[in-house]
């Protein structure tokens, strides 16, 4: 077989990639809601496995877990819709509590520094007006967005109901593609992607079920105004890996900076949130969502900008699940070991920081300053 120069090659590579996300980009319309209903029928599949493991018919089972799955999404939507609603209306006040702020900040530095720091107030009222109008627009046109896409909203449980309801057609079809002796690897495959993208989807809910309370309780301790609706808005963040804690703690951050008169308010939120991504990366995570992925950081982060980058924000969110599942199938295949092995986080164990390495660590310092 004859076998085309390095060059030749790359250069194949490099168009197969341009055209792959050409038409990532040019379909996301139809292939993000059909993406989110694999993740959401992964999500619902234990309940359904459990109702028919009871004896209730399959079509009751998936009708079942579907209609509990909209009233509970349903309801956390009006709830917080009544939450943004006050906030928006409570907007002109809060436009003249920031000017307020911003003029006080002014006085401080002048009176504290020395240094004469003039503010313009008609600019910095102009950018404030900008500011929070553009907010109102933001929800305005979030909730148009949301109602102009209810077509593709309304699809996501159509396609889970089929996606439980033909499981096992799905594998049959798939196993009919290849030769006999190679099943036993595609069940492997099938096994593994359906144990862990469903521990992950449900670990990641309860993750994000906590955080919305940690989050909201840490605020109002501190006395922050809304805190319910930023500690879930901060929460809902946590669906993007690494990044969501700290994307998150900027709303309330940003919100106390212009709407206190107490700068210790805004260290207490950075304080906060320092504490709940400790929590949530080595306490809540791990126990909870658990190594069921095995992608390494570095890949992770990758993933979500480069889904990011084609999708938006859909594409940050089921990034690594959908990494995770191409790495199970690397794995399987003899072939593309090196890529699974690239992608995992296997290699680097030596290296790792963990409580023994700790320990033993500064057990020899102790035992170096005692000599």
């Amino acid at each position: 077989m004859q076998r085309y120069p390095l060059m030749i090659r790359l250069t194949v590579l490099l168009l197969f990639t341009i055209l792959l996300i050409y038409a990532l980009i040019e379909v996301r319309n139809f292939l993000y809601p059909l993406t989110f209903a694999v993740l959401i029928a992964y999500l619902l599949y234990p309940l359904v496995k459990f109702l028919e493991t009871h004896g209730i018919p399959r079509i009751l089972a998936i009708l079942f877990s579907i209609i509990s799955g909209i009233v509970v999404v349903s309801s956390a939507i009006y709830f917080l819709s009544i939450q943004i609603g006050v906030f928006a209306d409570d907007f002109p006040a809060l436009k003249e509590q920031a000017l307020e702020n911003i003029q006080d900040l002014n006085m401080f530095i002048n009176n504290h520094t020395g240094l004469t720091v003039t503010i313009d107030k008609e600019f910095i009222k102009e950018r404030l007006s900008l500011l929070f109008e553009s907010g109102s627009d933001f929800l305005q046109t979030a909730f148009s967005a949301t109602t102009g896409t209810i077509a593709k909203i309304a699809l996501l449980p159509v396609y889970a109901f089929f996606l439980l309801y033909y499981r096992n057609k799905f594998a049959t079809f798939a196993l009919k593609l290849i030769p006999r002796e190679k099943h036993e690897k595609i069940n492997n495959i099938l096994k593994d992607v359906s144990h862990v993208t469903k521990r992950y989807m449900g670990g990641i809910f309860i993750v994000v079920l906590i955080l919305c309370f940690l989050n909201s309780l840490g605020l109002l301790v501190i006395g922050v105004k809304y805190a319910l609706l930023l500690g879930i808005a901060s929460a809902l963040c946590n669906f993007i890996p690494y990044f969501g804690t700290l994307i998150g703690g900027i709303f309330p951050l940003l919100f106390v900076l212009l709407m206190s008169n107490t700068p210790e308010k805004a260290f207490s939120v950075i304080i906060l949130f320092l504490i709940i991504q400790f929590t949530e990366n080595n306490i809540l995570t791990p126990n909870i969502v658990g190594g069921y992925v095995r992608l390494n950081p570095f890949i992770i982060i990758l993933s979500i900008i480069i889904g990011g980058m084609v999708w938006g924000l859909p594409g940050m969110f089921i990034s690594v699940p959908f990494l995770g599942m191409f790495k199970i199938f690397c794995e399987q295949v003899t072939p593309l070991q090196p890529y699974a092995f690239l992608l995992g986080t296997q290699g680097t164990e030596k290296h790792a920081l963990n409580f023994q390495k700790i320990k033993a660590f500064f057990g020899k310092k102790i035992k170096f300053k005692g000599k």
